[in-house]
């Protein structure tokens, strides 16, 4: 039977070494007493959960975390064993699904500890969960307080729920206010152990955190961006792999006379007699539709700006200077840059947003192609 990847030109190519390899430096910096908690929401940031998800578990992560339950209901069908951890809020009328598939769920009220402990108890199963604390990112969680500190002790007299973990999330908001965080973090910890409720999983740091704040770290860290080569702390030179990269091929060329126009609205017009290559992507395989007149691929070595509204399938690249240019020639849209190929850093920066957003907005449509040497 045909292989997807084979079935269309524009495809994503994932390198499996590479997520290794970042795994192994997050891995060695953290140390053997703080366990790896690798995120792969989002369809792996774009490069396909279930295609990624074994080199991680090979590589030792003690969870894989996704946002969604939907997310974990698909991790969960192709791993049936995998210790799996929902960052996200599930609704109780759903809560069923996590404690039938032994999935560890977030919460953060006692409402939904009961919920869960009654479910569990039909199941004759003890569910796990870990608490979320809001230490001022105000997204999910309760502040610290003396009326949450009690629900949570309640939390431990459920015969059905076993209470794994406790964790937050920073808002890297800088140094002063990222400690204020922890330090309230760590406080309602030591409030609650001394009460008798024990944890045995602490986590506040994501990627940036894992890397630029040691003291963080504390026994279990949610690194996720860094894991596909995605950089965004500064405090050290950690030599971490880009592993993807997104190419496609020249559907079509087309001689355009000077001043001519093209795509819609002809908001570019040939400044020359140009030869255009039509490129069978768009932004509905998620490439951001105001990369138009800034974006470009790299054609048989040479830099082909795109030209034109960028399509919902298709777009048109500039290739006028290319030498030997052809039908089916390689173009690169995101690369590691060596070839002179734009990176994802080099794309969120044109497209003004993030790189996170670059990578997982790429939607499901390009197939994902896996190597591995």
């Amino acid at each position: 039977m045909t292989k997807k990847e084979e079935l269309r030109d524009t495809k994503v190519i994932v390198d499996l070494d590479n997520i290794a390899h970042n795994m192994k430096l997050i891995d060695d910096l953290t140390g053997p007493d703080v366990a790896v908690m690798a995120v792969i929401k989002a369809n792996g940031y774009g490069h396909g959960s279930i295609g990624i998800a074994p080199v991680l578990m090979e590589s030792g992560a003690a969870y894989l975390a996704v946002a969604t339950l939907t997310e974990a209901l698909e991790l969960r069908e192709a791993y049936p064993d995998y210790p799996l951890f929902i960052l996200g809020h599930t609704p109780d009328r759903l809560l069923h699904f996590a404690a039938e598939q032994d999935i560890t769920q977030t919460i953060f009220t006692l409402s939904q500890a009961e919920k869960l402990d009654e479910i569990a108890g039909k199941l004759q199963k003890k569910a796990k969960v870990h608490i979320k604390v809001d230490t001022g990112f105000h997204r999910l969680g309760q502040t610290p307080s003396e009326s949450f500190a009690e629900e949570i002790a309640k939390m431990y007299q459920l015969k059905n729920i076993e209470v794994e973990g406790i964790f937050s999330h920073l808002a890297l908001a800088g140094a002063e206010e990222d400690e204020k965080q922890y330090r309230l973090f760590c406080d309602f910890i030591q409030t609650l152990e001394d009460r008798g409720c024990t944890f045995k999983y602490k986590h506040i740091a994501d990627s940036i955190a894992t890397v630029d704040y040691p003291q963080y770290r504390m026994n279990m860290v949610r690194p996720g961006a860094v894991l596909y080569g995605m950089r965004g702390f500064d405090s050290i030179d950690l030599p971490i792999r880009q592993a993807m990269t997104f190419k496609t091929a020249i559907s079509q060329l087309h001689a355009i006379p000077k001043g001519e126009g093209l795509s819609y609205d002809y908001l570019w017009k040939a400044q020359r007699d140009s030869l255009i290559a039509t490129l069978p992507f768009g932004y509905a395989d998620g490439y951001p539709r105001n990369m138009r007149d800034k974006g470009y691929v790299i054609v048989n070595g040479v830099k082909a700006p795109l030209v034109g509204v960028i399509c919902m399938d298709q777009c048109m690249a500039d290739v006028t200077d290319v030498p030997d240019v052809c039908c089916g020639m390689e173009a690169v849209i995101y690369g590691d840059g060596q070839d002179g190929s734009m990176t994802i850093a080099e794309a969120a920066e044109l497209a003004e947003t993030n790189k996170n957003d670059i990578i997982a907005r790429i939607t499901a449509r390009p197939p994902r192609q896996y190597i591995r040497k």
